[in-house]
C-alpha cells in the first residue's frame, strides 16, 4: 500500500512539473477561488440550517406552552379521557408534532401519542414507560426547556414543559417537533450543487492542465533544455519537434542560433586557446603569488608561486572556497576583509603574515578588487603574496648588526675615556707607574676599537660584493707568512706551532691578501682558545679526486688544528654568525666577534666553504679547499 501510495505521489509530482509556471498559478488561483466559493457556501448553508433550527426552537417552545395552557387544567382534575382527545385532536390537526407524552412528577408516562410507534423508543421512552428528563430540566419551574437530537430522518427539538397548577408541579409534558422539511431540502440540494460544480472546475482544470502539457509544456521545456545546454558550451544541441505555428518559428531560430554559434566557435577556438595560453604564460611567470577569486570567495585562477608558498603542488584548488585552502594563520587574518571587499565595503587591504606551515617565511599579502568595466561593479578579487622572507632577515641583521657595533663601540671608547679623564684630572698625584699603565690600557683599548673598526670595514667590502683579483697564489709561502707572524705570540703563550705542507704544492686559484687573511684569523682564534702545552698545527695538502667524481677539479685542503678548549656542539654553526664570542661562554679571552664572519665570506669568494670538527676538551679542526690555477 505504501509502496503504491510513493508510485502515485512521485507521478502526481512529475506531472506537475511539467506545467509551465503560468499554468501553475492558473491552478493555485482556481484552488484558491474555488475553496473560497464552497467556503462561502458552506457558511451560508450552516447558517440556514441554524436559522432553522432556531425557528424550530421557538415554534416548539411557543406550540408548548400553547398545549400547557389547554391540559393543564384537565390533568389538574385527573380528566385523562378529555385530554387523550384533545391531545389526539392536537396531533392529527398537524405534521409538525413528532410525538406527545405526558408524565407525572415522578417521570412515569400515563399517556402519549404515539407511544406504540418505534419513534417513541428511539427517541425518550423507555422499557418502563418512564420519561428520561434531562439531567439540568428545572423541575418545578414553569419555563419549558428546549434541546434538539439527531435522527436518522434529521434534526428532531425536544420540548418539555412543566405542568403547574397554584405553583404545585403536576408533571411535565414532552413534545416532539419535526424539522422543516422545505429547509432540510433546500439545505441540502444547496450543499449538492455546490459539491457538483467544485468537482466540475477542477475537472476542467485537469483537462485544461493535461492538455496545456501535451501541446505547449513540452516544446517549452524542451526549449528550456536547449537554452541550458548553449549556456553550458554545448552549441551542438538541436530541437526536433514536428510543430507549426509560432512555437515552430520559435524552434527553427533556436536551431539557427545554434548552429551560427557552433560555427563562430569552430573558427575562434584556436585563438581562444592561443590567448588563454598567453594569459596563463604571463601569470605564470609573475615573480610573485597571483590568486583571482569571484565573490563567493572561489578560487578561479592560481599561479605556480602561489602554489609552492601555500603548499598546494599537486593540489587542484581551483573551484574550491580559497578560506578551506589557506593556513589558519592567513585565513583569521584575511577572512573578515575578503567579505567586506566582497560587499564593496572597501577596494584593498594589505597584511605581513608569518607562516610556520609548510615552511617558515615571512609573506605580504596584497588583496586588490577587480571591478567589472562595463557595470563598474565588482567581478572578483586578486591576492598577490609576496615572499619577503629574505628582506624581513635583512632587515633584522642589519638592525642587529648596527645594535652590535654600536655595543662594540661604546665598551673601548667608555675605557679610554675614563681613563683619559683620570689623567687629565689627577695626573699629577699619580705616580709614574700608574701614569704608564693608564697609557698602557688606554693604548690597549685603541688597538681594540682599532681592530674592531677593520674587521668591519673588511665585513663590510666583502658583503659589499666588491671585486677581487683572482690569481695562481702559493699556499706554502702565505703559511709561512702566517706562522712567523704568530711565532712570538705562541712562544709567549708555550703553545707549539707545526707547519705541515706537501711537498710540491701547486698554486691554487684566489686572492693573496684575502687568503692571509683567513689563515691569519684561524690561527689566532686557535691561539686564543688553546692553553700553554698545547700545540696549533697548520697544513695544506693535494686531494685525490673520488673515483665517482673523475670529473671534479683537483683541489688543494687547507686545515688549521689546535688542541684547546673545544666548540660545543649548539655552538658550531653560530660561531660564523657577526659578533658572536665563544669567549661569552667560556669566559676566555676578548674578541671582536667579526673574524669568522670573515672567513666565511672570504671562503664563499673563492667558491668553497668552511667546515669545522670540534670536541669540549680535545681540539678543534677547521678546513677549507681551494681549486688548482689552471
Amino acid at each position: 500500500m505504501l509502496a503504491l501510495l510513493k508510485t502515485i505521489r512521485e507521478a502526481i509530482a512529475n506531472w506537475w512539473s511539467d506545467f509551465t509556471l503560468q499554468t501553475k498559478l492558473l491552478a493555485v488561483a482556481t484552488l484558491v477561488v474555488s475553496l473560497v466559493m464552497s467556503g462561502l457556501t458552506f457558511w451560508a448553508v450552516n447558517t440556514i440550517q441554524q436559522d432553522a433550527r432556531l425557528n424550530d426552537t421557538r415554534f416548539g417552545r411557543d406550540l408548548g406552552l400553547l398545549l400547557a395552557a389547554n391540559v393543564t387544567p384537565l390533568i389538574a382534575e385527573n380528566n385523562l379521557t378529555e385530554i387523550a382527545q384533545f391531545s389526539q385532536r392536537f396531533y392529527s390537526s398537524t405534521s409538525s408534532v413528532r410525538y406527545m407524552l405526558y408524565a407525572d412528577e415522578g417521570g412515569k408516562i400515563f399517556f402519549g401519542i404515539p407511544f406504540w410507534e418505534p419513534e417513541v423508543e428511539n427517541s425518550l421512552l423507555t422499557i418502563e414507560r418512564r420519561i428520561q428528563l434531562p439531567e439540568d430540566y428545572p423541575g418545578n419551574d414553569d419555563k419549558p426547556m428546549v434541546r434538539q437530537h439527531n435522527t436518522p430522518d434529521g434534526i428532531v427539538t425536544d420540548v418539555f414543559v412543566p405542568l403547574i397548577v397554584d405553583k404545585k408541579y403536576l408533571g411535565v409534558l414532552a413534545i416532539g417537533i419535526n424539522p422543516n422539511q422545505t429547509a432540510v431540502i433546500s439545505t441540502n440540494f444547496t450543499r449538492d450543487v455546490t459539491i457538483a460544480v467544485f468537482i466540475t472546475i477542477w475537472v476542467m482544470v485537469i483537462l485544461a492542465g493535461v492538455i496545456n502539457a501535451l501541446t505547449i509544456t513540452k516544446p517549452i521545456k524542451e526549449l528550456l533544455v536547449g537554452v541550458k545546454q548553449i549556456a553550458t558550451g554545448n552549441f551542438k544541441q538541436r530541437i526536433d519537434l514536428p510543430l507549426g505555428g509560432e512555437l515552430g518559428e520559435l524552434i527553427l531560430s533556436f536551431n539557427d542560433m545554434a548552429e551560427r554559434l557552433e560555427r563562430y566557435e569552430e573558427q575562434n577556438i584556436e585563438e581562444l586557446t592561443a590567448e588563454k595560453a598567453k594569459l596563463e604564460t604571463l601569470v605564470s611567470t609573475i615573480a610573485d603569488g597571483a590568486v583571482l577569486i569571484d565573490n563567493n570567495m572561489q578560487v578561479i585562477l592560481v599561479n605556480p608561486t602561489a602554489r609552492r608558498i601555500f603548499a598546494w603542488e599537486g593540489n587542484d584548488v581551483v573551484g574550491s572556497n580559497v578560506l578551506h585552502q589557506l593556513p589558519s594563520a592567513i585565513q583569521m587574518e584575511i577572512t573578515r576583509p575578503l567579505y567586506e571587499m566582497a560587499a564593496g565595503e572597501c577596494d584593498s587591504a594589505e597584511f605581513r603574515i608569518h607562516l610556520n606551515q609548510p615552511t617558515k617565511r615571512t609573506i605580504r599579502i596584497l588583496l586588490t578588487t577587480v571591478l567589472n568595466l562595463q557595470r563598474e561593479s565588482i567581478k572578483g578579487i586578486a591576492i598577490t603574496v609576496q615572499d619577503i622572507t629574505r628582506e624581513v632577515e635583512l632587515n633584522e641583521a642589519k638592525s642587529q648588526f648596527i645594535s652590535n657595533v654600536s655595543h662594540e663601540l661604546r665598551t673601548p671608547l667608555f675605557n679610554i675615556k675614563s681613563f683619559i679623564e683620570t689623567l687629565h684630572d689627577y695626573g699629577e698625584d699619580l705616580s709614574i707607574e700608574q701614569r704608564q699603565d693608564f697609557l698602557k690600557t688606554v693604548n690597549h683599548e685603541t688597538d681594540r676599537l682599532t681592530r674592531l673598526v677593520n674587521d668591519v670595514l673588511d665585513l663590510s667590502k666583502l658583503e659589499s660584493g666588491r671585486s677581487y683579483n683572482f690569481d695562481g697564489v702559493d699556499l706554502a709561502q702565505a703559511i709561512e707568512q702566517t706562522l712567523r707572524t704568530y711565532q712570538l705570540n705562541a712562544k709567549d703563550k708555550g703553545i707549539e706551532l707545526i707547519q705541515e705542507v706537501a711537498p710540491s704544492l701547486p698554486l691554487v686559484m684566489g686572492n693573496y691578501d684575502l687568503l692571509l687573511q683567513v689563515l691569519a684569523n684561524l690561527v689566532g682564534n686557535a691561539l686564543k682558545f688553546t692553553k700553554a702545552g698545547g700545540q696549533v698545527a697548520l697544513r695544506a695538502y693535494q686531494l685525490d679526486p673520488k673515483p665517482q667524481s673523475q670529473n671534479q677539479s683537483p683541489r688543494v685542503r687547507v686545515e688549521v688544528s689546535d688542541t684547546g678548549i673545544g666548540i660545543a656542539p649548539e655552538d658550531q654553526q653560530a660561531i660564523f654568525d657577526r659578533f658572536f664570542r665563544v669567549e661569552n661562554r667560556v669566559h676566555t679571552l676578548e674578541g671582536t666577534g667579526l673574524g669568522l664572519s670573515i672567513v666565511r665570506n672570504i671562503v664563499e669568494r673563492h667558491g668553497s666553504k668552511v667546515n669545522l670538527v670540534s670536541e669540549i676538551g680535545v681540539g678543534t679542526t677547521f678546513w677549507f679547499d681551494l681549486t688548482l690555477c689552471d
